[in-house]
């Protein structure tokens, strides 16, 4: 039995033994339930059968020669469209032409009687391993249009408060509630739970107001071959998929209160029984649950189980709006402008200092997930995003220029305009206003205000600002570019 990896879990395998000798059958389930929750003994095929229309089993280790039906010819199980399990077949009359059968009714690998322990446990960890490999390969297939990276960028306040509390709270097994508006970034965050918490199982996300009511006890928890109208196979639920990793729950203020008190059992119990079965399942699972609700009023109007939020809610992960981290911006949109521009195959593109500005002065209320299309929309259509407002608004000015705001941001420090006693330098645009420059800035503060105010006075054409400055437009998209570069950095 050291052949069995100590980092894997084994609760949530089934095994099913068929043979017509007690002894044996004995022997093989006390052997095999120091490593698995469920094994059940049969001594005839019919009897197995009837066990398996009630319970999903990974594992099947069948004797061959049984009384009336062999164990080659239990067709319900070995047949190839709706095998499920891997056959480990036993016999003591073996010859070529035995095996030969045994493979070609699919079985995963062929012993012969009499065998010693370790032989049998040795097979048995080879299947189960390729079975955990299959939930592994299943979990990636389901998240394989997902490429949000795990790095959570910025640097707000906010932000590294976050990043602290994803920290702290990630190597606990207890429940996590993620809560945020839209397009803040939950699933995300519950990525990086998971990574952070070093579970050798996998990450499952499951969105619970996309599946159907009546589907989502089936997808959560799986069923047996007959357990409704349709199921003409078992299937394995997300829980067993997830057994040993993270089962990511989004939008669970859309569950029905009817799932919702089984799925506090399956929290309380660490155990689930499929649709149809008549046995629970052990399994270990992580659960991460998100809302862009608030649940405690959902709890106070009646449409979410109190108990369910209490234990749902041990830790809280409450994610800011972006308008609530507007630092964050310059880098967001780096990142987006590098990982769109590949993902589209398009060559990337600096912004310029007004456009990060113009994103700055905006509400956002889709959040990153509108930032992000909104980059997308830009990149494709060639239009930097001050211009792309500009098109949308029918306004030549969306955002407060510069000359006419009470203060300015340079380099991340508010610098209130200076008061009647301080000194300053006079400047003029061509509508006559006049704007003063604090005697504390640096000339390299000057040159950048005075140039954002110059190409600002002809409403962004960096053409006619280059010119009534005296100089190159490339020189003015050169200070643009070390400008934002500065402010990503």
């Amino acid at each position: 039995m050291s052949e069995f990896s100590s980092s894997l879990s084994w609760a949530a395998v089934s095994v099913l033994v068929v043979d017509d000798e007690p002894g044996m059958r004995a022997i093989l389930k006390k052997a095999l339930s120091k490593k698995f929750a469920q094994v059940d003994t049969a001594g005839s095929i019919e009897e197995a059968e009837e066990l398996r229309k009630r319970c999903h089993f990974d594992l099947l280790i069948v004797d061959i020669n049984l009384p009336g039906r062999s164990g080659i010819e239990w067709h319900e199980a070995l047949d190839p469209s709706t095998r499920r399990s891997d056959v480990i077949f036993m016999t003591g009359y073996a010859d070529l032409d035995t095996a030969i059968k045994a493979l070609r009714a699919g079985a995963s690998d062929f012993i012969l009687k009499p065998f010693n322990l370790e032989q049998m446990m040795q097979s048995v960890s080879r299947c189960i391993e390729r079975r955990l490999v299959e939930r592994q390969n299943f979990a990636l297939q389901r998240d394989v249009e997902r490429t949000f990276p795990v790095d959570i960028i910025g640097d707000a306040v906010k932000t590294q408060q976050m990043k602290k509390l994803i920290a702290q709270v990630a190597p606990s097994i207890a429940a996590v509630l993620v809560e945020g508006e839209s397009g803040t970034g939950k699933e995300l965050v519950a990525r990086a739970l998971h990574q952070l918490s070093k579970r050798t199982g996998p990450f499952v996300p499951l969105n619970c107001g996309a599946i159907a009511p009546d589907l989502l006890e089936s997808e959560l928890f799986g069923h047996v071959s007959g357990a409704f109208t349709g199921a003409k196979k078992g299937r394995e639920g997300l829980f067993r998929v997830a057994n040993g990793g993270t089962l990511f729950l989004d939008e669970i203020g859309e569950m029905p209160l009817s799932m919702q008190s089984s799925l506090l059992r399956a929290l309380e119990q660490k155990a689930i029984r499929p649709v149809g079965a008549e046995r629970e399942v052990q399994v270990d699972v992580r659960i991460i649950a998100a809302t862009n609700r608030n649940l405690k009023e959902e709890v106070d109007e009646g449409r979410f189980r109190r108990d369910l939020y209490y234990r749902l809610n041990v830790l809280t992960v409450d994610l800011p709006a972006l308008r609530d981290r507007v630092e964050d911006i310059p880098s967001l949109t780096h990142h987006f402008t590098q990982q769109l521009a590949k993902d589209l195959g398009m060559k990337t593109i600096n912004w310029t200092h007004e456009d990060i500005k113009a994103m700055q002065a905006y509400d956002w209320p889709g959040n990153i997930r509108e930032l992000r299309n909104m980059m997308e929309r830009c990149i494709l259509l060639g239009k930097p995003p001050a211009e792309y407002w500009r098109d949308l608004q029918g306004d030549s000015n969306p955002l407060p220029r510069a000359a006419n705001t009470t203060s300015d941001d340079i380099n991340g420090e508010v610098v209130n305009n200076v008061s009647s006693d301080c000194r300053c330098s006079s400047i003029y645009d061509a509508e006559g206003d006049q704007f003063c420059y604090p005697t504390n800035w640096t000339l390299k503060e000057v040159e950048k205000a005075h140039i954002m105010q110059v190409v600002d006075s002809h409403e962004g054409n960096k053409s006619a600002a280059a010119r009534q400055l005296g100089v190159a437009r490339k020189t003015l998209e050169r200070k643009y570019k070390e400008w934002i570069d500065e402010e990503v950095l």
